[in-house]
């Protein structure tokens, strides 16, 4: 559950750093995060999680 926190933070800070910075409206924005809401309620959303978690386990194996 940390990971999926993490994930969403981070992905908050990303769409905050594209809204002032590159010129990202907000009303995008706001579709983007309705688009998120669908998609979790969608028959796809075991796989997108799955896909997720398959790559943080992939990077959480990388060692530097």
């Amino acid at each position: 559950m940390a990971l999926s926190i993490s994930l969403v933070v981070l992905l908050l800070i990303i769409v905050v750093m594209l809204v002032q910075k590159a010129g990202l409206k907000s009303g995008h924005a706001l579709l983007c995060v309705l688009l998120g809401f669908y998609l979790a309620s969608s028959s796809i959303a075991p796989t997108i999680d799955d896909l997720t978690t398959n790559v943080a386990n992939m990077i959480g194996d990388v060692d530097l």
